[in-house]
């Protein structure tokens, strides 16, 4: 077992200082600070990225490496002192990728989806995409084409990571003068609210001085609003990844001349037609207004989220002993089952049938795994016999669903 990813432990361990954060808000009375619906569509967002950054990681370093070995400026020593400069030119990297994130739509589409959420709390810190990852990835090559060796890169990047979950919340008290060194829940607080003076603030992940030397600092005055200044209307799992990619396609394609569609892609999103979103909401049934049902059985969606997160682990801690026929299978599973629990947050009556799908996937590897094959239609044969005959659709939305009255 020399091979196992210890990284694995990075869920028990956000779960567990949620689980404090949750419990000392409720002893002080403010657990409304957490609203069931967001904090599950935040986790369901950051298993997802730990999930697929499973299977690109490994790729993020081979770059990191390849840059350092034909690229590299300086030979830079790997003594102690290194590692502060290090620390302070990763997040001079990230301020400028973080910033024109915010700049430039085609960047806002992938980091858009960590401001959706109206909540300010640990789940927060979860809700990174893998495209995110991917493109602040470019922005850190940076460091090893400067001459810094790539484990050494790797190791810093933990520590910011790890620094920067713990900025994501409200329980922590203010400490004034802490702010004029260091980003504090209170000054990321303020780049993730809403309010017009708030707006495209406080850029900087570890130290404030970036915002001080590029103007873009702000303490906070007044309880922040926290989200997008134009709300999602939907908790799926799929809309809130890819809604701006749709926004900006539709930009693209209203655009009469050259310099209007590059904006709509290049462009400032402050510049972006609002008129889009509501559109494309209701073309792509998004926007379903006022609820006239609820869902009594939050049991199922908590069963989900944790089968997701044990097969998450599972994965992160064995993968090197996992074959890539049943590593693809867990991620198709556990992709599957949070877009199932976005829909089931949605009450989506489309449901039914993804159950359907997921349950053939499982079906399917158990009996390749069994040696079985040849009979990988029959789980879906059987499916459509049980349908027809006892109607399974009506049952699992009887006592599945469950509606009710709101």
């Amino acid at each position: 077992m020399d091979n196992l990813n210890y990284a694995a432990f990075a869920a028990p361990a956000f779960f567990f200082f949620l689980f404090l954060e949750y419990m000392l808000a409720r002893r002080q009375k403010k657990a409304h600070l957490f609203n069931y619906e967001g904090s599950v569509a935040n986790i369901s967002i950051g298993i997802a990225e730990r999930l697929l950054n499973l299977f690109v990681s490994v790729g993020f370093y081979r770059l990191y490496e390849w840059v350092y070995a034909n690229y590299a400026i300086f030979d830079i020593p790997k003594t102690w002192w290194v590692w502060l400069l290090l620390l302070l030119a990763t997040d001079l990297a990230w301020y400028w990728y973080h910033r024109l994130g915010h700049e430039i739509n085609f960047l806002w589409a992938a980091h858009i989806v960590h401001h959706q959420s109206d909540e300010f709390n640990f789940t927060v810190s979860a809700r990174i995409t893998t495209l995110q990852a991917a493109v602040r990835t470019l922005f850190w090559c940076a460091l090893p084409l400067l001459g810094f060796a790539p484990v050494m890169v790797m190791t810093i990047l933990v520590v910011h990571g790890a620094y920067s979950f713990f900025t994501h919340t409200q329980m922590i008290p203010r400490v004034r003068w802490l702010e004029y060194v260091l980003v504090t829940p209170s000054i990321h607080g303020i780049h993730h609210a809403s309010d017009e003076k708030y707006l495209d603030k406080n850029f900087g992940d570890v130290f404030v001085c970036w915002d001080m030397l590029f103007g873009t600092y702000k303490r906070e005055e007044e309880p922040p609003r926290y989200g997008l200044t134009h709300p999602l209307k939907s908790y799926s799992f799929l809309w809130q990844h890819f809604h701006y990619y749709l926004e900006i396609a539709e930009a693209f394609r209203r655009a009469r001349t050259v310099k209007a569609k590059w904006n709509a892609v290049f462009g400032n999103p402050a510049g972006m037609d609002q008129n889009i979103r509501p559109l494309l909401e209701e073309r792509w049934l998004q926007n379903r207004g006022a609820q006239i049902y609820k869902y009594k059985f939050r049991g199922y969606i908590n069963l989900q989220l944790v089968i997701s997160v044990v097969l998450l682990l599972a994965l992160t801690l064995f993968y090197a002993y996992v074959d890539v026929i049943a590593a693809s299978c867990v991620l198709c599973f556990i992709l599957l089952t949070l877009i199932n629990i976005g829909a089931l947050l949605e009450q989506r009556q489309w449901i039914y049938y993804l159950e359907c799908f997921r349950l053939i996937l499982v079906s399917g590897y158990v009996l390749y795994i069994a040696g079985l094959p040849e009979l990988a239609l029959l789980p879906t044969v059987l499916l459509i016999v049980l349908e027809r005959t006892f109607e399974l659709g009506r049952y699992y939305r009887k006592y599945v669903l469950r509606y009710e009255p709101k």
